[in-house]
């Protein structure tokens, strides 16, 4: 596999973790009505790439559903991620072609 590859795996699939962690944070911090993580953080955190864990997030802790900018932003976040993505690994130079 291509370091270029293995590296863009490795990121996406740290920084979605931490935004689910970070999304069940919240959630729980807001059902104890302590201290929370700023929506800023939480938008600032998918926008880097962690917008598929975002989204798992909110469903799975049923955080942040009913605002608009994260049910329309998260997933126009994680298309535009995923489009980003495919074009690295099968338009970069530095891709290994098999055909």
């Amino acid at each position: 596999m291509n370091i270029v590859i293995l590296l863009i795996i490795c990121y996406f699939l740290i920084i979605n973790i931490v935004d689910f962690v970070l999304m069940g944070i919240d959630k729980s911090k807001a059902r104890k009505q302590t201290w929370r993580i700023p929506e800023s953080t939480l938008i600032l955190v998918a926008l880097i790439g962690g917008s598929l864990g975002a989204w798992i997030g909110m469903y799975t802790f049923r955080h942040k559903t009913r605002h608009k900018v994260f049910v329309i932003g998260i997933p126009l976040l994680l298309l535009v991620h995923f489009i980003i993505t495919i074009s690295i690994i099968f338009f970069s130079p530095y891709t290994i072609r098999f055909m």
